[in-house]
């Protein structure tokens, strides 16, 4: 690592949702992402969704199998997945699973000591939503 400045400023992660109204009722309104701005165009809209800090994790194919087999048991996620770190993964799992998400993977710990589950969610997403915990 460096101590030099990034070029970049944001990750900025674009979604498009089939469904837009539903989509942005599930992150904005279930999953708590704050409305930063929204824009349209004559036949089109886009919100931007702030959703806290943001990294980019890259791993190979064995390990992001690896993580599928911790988390849900077997090779489930393409290429792309979303994590959120949130304060209780069992309770937004139980919410964002009433607000029409399908639960691929209940809760699970893992060996990395977080407490982890998978969502199939709207935007063609799958979610992994995950709390640190304590030792």
């Amino acid at each position: 690592m460096t101590d030099e400045p990034t070029a970049v400023r944001e990750l900025r992660l674009v979604v498009t949702a089939d469904d837009y109204d539903a989509a942005l009722h599930f992150y904005r309104d279930v999953l708590g992402l704050t409305e930063r701005a929204a824009f349209a165009s004559p036949d089109g809209r886009v919100t931007i969704l702030d959703a806290g800090r943001a990294t980019l994790e890259l791993t190979d194919p064995h390990h992001a199998a690896f993580i599928d087999e911790v988390e849900v048991g077997r090779r489930v996620a393409g290429h792309v997945r979303v994590a959120f770190q949130v304060d209780d993964s069992a309770a937004t799992t139980a919410k964002l699973a009433a607000a029409g998400a399908e639960v691929v993977a209940e809760p699970t710990r893992t060996p990395w000591n977080s407490l982890n589950s998978r969502l199939e969610a709207p935007g063609a997403l799958q979610l992994t939503l995950f709390t640190e915990l304590d030792t």
